[in-house]
């Protein structure tokens, strides 16, 4: 009997089109379904929409359009995306769905009446993007804490969900389960930041809008939103409240793996497991929670226009090279850059070089030396074994690697036995062993253990570039290679016929040309807005004259920075401790994006001292660094030109 596997993505938010970064989450959880199907698993991959809240609802209204008529669309561009990046789901859930629907409603009557649910009433500032409440003190600059941006006002009627019952039951769990968070980063700061300090309850409904699944006790109010989307990990695959559970559930929870994006790791660390305890069901085994896709080293935003998209990026580089990029460049622990040029770049130097060259090359010699047919003579060599070594033991390094959820370096393991491959080219030279009737059976066994190690390789890549490794197997005139016979070398049939004109896999891309169609492409789409900002910014509009009396209010000092560390609640702000004189201030400053905090302690920095002191996610700042920004948004503080004692004033 097969192992199960079930893993999850986060459903995907219909407010709009999902730029590449959120396409990667899909590809990567396609990558390990597709490795654990080859692998003898029998696999549920699971994906879908999320489709309720005040923001669908206020963006269906813009668009002149029901909220279902705006999700029914959205949604269908989010499948059809999916699809085209060869996503291999078994289960696409809406939240929307009736089935689904009718489950959140039973499962928020459940913890009502258990008492896990009570009504009150909040008050707080709430963020509509993001479909949270946060107090003053979890603010960033005024703004929400997770997204950054503007919140407002709100106070309602509400359900509250008991969070802190929960909270010691949690953190034993994690005790228990040291690899139930990966990686062990995003454990340590559900822990620190939210887990100690102590669990308030949490707002489980609204009713300032319509747009979401009712309490059918309490019809004014709406699920909210997160517990309605959690649930789709178990209501998709057939849970019931009442104990009715569909054959799918009693097979496959709990699901193995649930692949997000670290800025909802707190949702699906702390908010699911305890939903899940209230209900009685069993916590999943594992929650992945991968880094963000970078462009130009800042995140995506369609505000500013920087926004890559799965289909653009198709339409230039093809499905698997898109695959193959994002896969290979994201690394687990960390975030992973994207950029036009570099998809180029990687594309020529390992995918059109070390990969569809070698498989072109050995087809090419095996159809120029001896009519296609590929047959091992057993004239082997010392150098033979080195290259079989590096083949048989890729398996068991890519096999760890996913395991893991190290998937750039699944690829890079695989990508080892093409590399190892072309090597032996270079070592064993079959154009030269051709110019000797003597050697004609080396020359055969030569191009027997290529084609062999190719199979094994392509089998091995296959997860990652599926359709590539498939068209390049045909060619070679052999099935992908069964992962319980791919440590064994040898097993490419003899005598077996390539291709006499095959594909390019992979074509070489001119960066130019290219660059020269993206460049037109992105022009043509850039919002006015942004265009408008660009004006203002070549006009270079100067502020108004002031006064010296203006300018003397300002109370400016140098500092010398004794200590430095990050917020915790916050991905800009640093907490610096300054000294100026014999005096001693924290200063709140949000340069954490521009510098570590080991880099700033003991420098001199110059300081305005006579600021009124503000408070920044709980912490009193008083005073403010000075810095300098450039055009490419740059930030360096300023730093007087030789050591001056720190207190000194500045005039």
């Amino acid at each position: 009997m097969k192992d199960k596997f079930y893993l999850t993505t986060a459903i995907a938010y219909t407010s709009g089109k999902p730029h590449i970064g959120n396409t990667y989450e899909t590809i990567l959880s396609d990558s390990i379904a597709r490795f654990k199907r080859l692998d003898g698993y029998d696999v549920f991959f699971q994906t879908g929409t999320d489709e309720h809240g005040q923001k669908i609802e206020e963006k269906a209204s813009l668009a002149g359009k029901t909220p279902k008529e705006f999700v029914d669309g959205v949604a269908g561009v989010i499948k059809d995306l999916w699809d085209l990046v060869d996503v291999s789901y078994d289960k696409f859930i809406r939240t929307t769905d009736k089935d689904h629907e009718l489950q959140v409603q039973k499962i928020f009557n459940k913890l009502y009446e258990q008492g896990d649910i009570y009504k009150g009433a909040y008050s707080g500032w709430y963020c509509t993007p993001c479909e949270s409440f946060w107090t003053e003190s979890q603010l960033v600059d005024g703004k929400c804490p997770d997204c950054g941006r503007p919140v407002k006002q709100a106070q309602e009627e509400a359900y509250f969900f008991k969070m802190s019952k929960y909270a010691d039951r949690l953190i034993k769990y994690y005790d228990e389960h040291p690899e139930f968070i990966l990686p062990l980063s995003r454990k340590n700061e559900m822990v620190n930041n939210f887990l100690n300090p102590g669990l308030t309850d949490l707002c489980v409904s609204r009713t300032s809008f319509k747009w979401g699944v009712p309490v059918d006790f309490d019809p004014k109010h709406i699920v909210y939103v997160w517990l309605d989307a959690l649930t789709n990990y178990i209501t998709g695959i057939g849970y019931d409240v009442d104990g009715n559970n569909g054959d799918l559930y009693n097979k496959y929870w709990p699901a193995d793996v649930h692949i997000i994006g670290k800025d909802i790791i707190r949702f699906h660390t702390i908010y699911w497991p305890i939903f899940l305890m209230a209900l009685g069901v069993p916590l999943p085994k594992k929650v992945y929670g991968h880094g963000w896709l970078l462009q130009d080293g800042g995140k995506m935003s369609k505000s500013t226009g920087n926004v890559m998209y799965a289909d653009d990026l198709v339409k230039f580089f093809g499905v698997d090279a898109v695959r193959y990029y994002v896969l290979s460049e994201m690394p687990q622990d960390n975030d992973g850059l994207i950029s036009w040029e570099a998809i180029i770049e990687k594309t020529n130097a390992e995918l059109a070089n070390v990969l569809g060259n070698l498989v072109s090359r050995t087809i090419a010699m095996s159809n120029k030396y001896f009519g296609g047919v590929v047959e091992n003579k057993g004239a082997v060599e010392d150098v033979d074994e080195d290259l079989k070594a590096v083949v048989v033991s890729a398996y068991d390094k890519v096999k760890t690697a996913i395991e893991n959820y190290k998937i750039s370096d699944a690829i890079s393991e695989a990508l080892s036995v093409f590399r190892r491959a072309n090597k032996y080219v270079d070592e064993t030279a079959p154009w030269v062993l051709a110019k000797d009737p003597a050697k004609a059976d080396r020359l055969k066994t030569v191009l027997y253990n290529l084609s062999e190690s190719i199979v094994i390789g392509l089998s091995l890549m296959t997860p990652f570039i599926p359709k590539s490794c498939e068209k390049a197997l045909k060619m070679m005139n052999a099935p992908i290679r069964s992962y319980d016979k791919i440590t064994e070398f040898g097993l490419y049939e003899n005598g077996t016929k390539v291709a006499e004109n095959p594909e390019i896999l992979f074509a070489r891309l001119d960066a130019k040309v290219v660059m020269e169609e993206v460049n037109k492409m992105l022009e043509e789409r850039r919002p006015k807005e942004v265009k408008k900002v660009e004006e203002v910014k070549e006009e270079k509009v100067s502020k108004p004259q002031i006064e010296f009396d203006d300018f003397a209010k300002v109370e400016l000092k140098v500092a010398l920075i004794t200590a430095c560390e990050k917020v915790a609640k916050s991905k800009k702000l640093l907490k610096l401790t300054v000294k100026l004189g014999e005096e001693v201030r924290t200063v709140v400053s949000g340069i954490a994006l521009h510098y570590e905090p080991e880099y700033l302690v003991g420098k001199k920095v110059v300081m305005v001292t006579n600021l009124k002191p503000v408070k920044l996610c709980g912490i009193e700042s008083q005073g403010m660094i000075v810095c300098a920004e450039n055009a490419e948004e740059k930030i360096s503080f300023l730093s007087p030109e030789w050591d001056i004692e720190d207190g000194s004033d500045i005039f």
